[in-house]
């Protein structure tokens, strides 16, 4: 029981140690500059380029029957 006691306040100690230390801070800018980054970047979601890539594939074969029937036409 004693030792468990000793583990927990070890534990406890060096969580109190990360928190008061610079390394949380260093963690919290990293992922605000890349938040901030990514944001000014161009990107979209996967699900929003499967979507867009749906749609200009459907928009290709579109364009090759179209193709097709004024070749077939002429």
């Amino acid at each position: 029981m004693k030792n468990t006691n000793f583990f927990d306040e070890i534990q406890s100690k060096i969580q109190e140690l990360i928190r008061n230390s610079p390394a949380a801070d260093i963690e919290k800018n990293v992922k605000a500059f890349m938040a901030q980054t990514f944001s000014k970047m161009d990107l979209v979601t996967r699900d929003e380029f499967d979507v867009q890539r749906a749609m200009v594939d459907k928009l290709r074969e579109r364009v090759e029957q179209l193709e097709a029937q004024l070749e077939s036409k002429s």
